[in-house]
């Protein structure tokens, strides 16, 4: 069964509202016998008459007044969809869907996202905590815009990654445990740690760490949300190997940061798709280009 164009209820809502076939012709630009056609097609549609002519004025049947108040319904919810796909196509609104580590929304993002509040206010940006993996995942089936990926990652068909920030990674360790002012992987496999979830790229880079120096040193737990982890080392259960992300930030007393010797460092990338861009999208990875190291 044809479904009802919207073009034909259009003609219905002009025809009534001017009361003429012919004002409606010359309104909606269209020859008179298109705009009867047009009608003629609704009528058969739906198997009863829609308009009435008498004394040279047009009026809506019973029938006709109901189809007419869905059709003014129908339009304008068919103009506003219009209306917001054109403005998202112009940058003035849109929606980007954004995947990172806790640590990266956190500390990092939270900058990225008052510059666009400020610069783009209709662009909404929708975060979602996931793995480097996840969020290159997603990227590839569309369901993400952009990822924050820890690097190296193999970007698979379609997606792009670009080498975006360089963090130090750092030991965060119970201030009354005393660390060196350099902390050593030797010193450090002596003690509890809490250290990131094994399928992280964190993790696999803090392991190779102690890997280079012969230790393999196991984790009193696992974790993969930072702040968590550093109220742990704050409570004296364990150290922990942190990126410092951002601009370095006042610490709980109870919790001293020191770098590593030999230097560790995490990078970071942006993933997207390949291709053109939207502008949303465009807007907010130069926000994130401004937080380049």
């Amino acid at each position: 069964m044809r479904e009802i164009s919207l073009d034909r209820l259009r003609t219905l809502v002009v025809i009534a509202d001017l009361g003429s076939f012919a004002e409606a012709a010359r309104q909606l630009n269209l020859a008179p016998p298109t705009i009867s056609l047009h009608v003629a097609e609704l009528e058969a549609r739906v198997g009863a008459a829609l308009l009435t002519r008498t004394r040279g004025q047009v009026r809506p049947t019973a029938l006709g007044e109901t189809l007419l108040a869905r059709a003014r319904r129908l339009l304008a919810d068919a103009d506003l969809a219009l209306d917001e796909v054109r403005r998202q196509v112009e940058g003035l609104t849109g929606r980007v869907r954004l995947g990172a580590s806790t640590g990266a929304i956190a500390h990092l993002l939270p900058q990225a996202l008052q510059v666009l509040r400020v610069e783009h206010p209709g662009i909404d940006v929708q975060v979602q905590v996931l793995t480097s993996q996840a969020s290159l995942a997603r990227l590839r089936d569309g369901s993400l815009d952009i990822g924050l990926v820890a690097l190296p990652q193999v970007a698979g068909k379609g997606v792009r990654i670009t080498p975006w920030r360089r963090d130090p990674i750092m030991a965060y360790v119970p201030s009354d445990w005393r660390p060196p002012a350099r902390v050593s992987p030797a010193w450090l496999a002596q003690r509890a740690l809490i250290l990131n979830d094994s399928g992280t790229q964190l993790s696999r880079v803090t392991s190779e760490w102690f890997a280079a120096a012969g230790l393999y040193p196991q984790a009193r737990i696992e974790l993969n949300f930072n702040d968590a982890i550093k109220s742990l080392v704050a409570a004296g259960y364990g150290a922990t190997l942190l990126p410092q992300e951002g601009e370095a930030v006042e610490l709980d007393p109870r919790v001293a940061r020191r770098p590593l010797r030999p230097g560790l460092w995490r990078q970071l990338g942006i993933a997207c798709r390949e291709g053109e861009v939207e502008l949303g999208v465009g807007y907010v990875l130069e926000a994130l280009e401004r937080l380049r190291q």
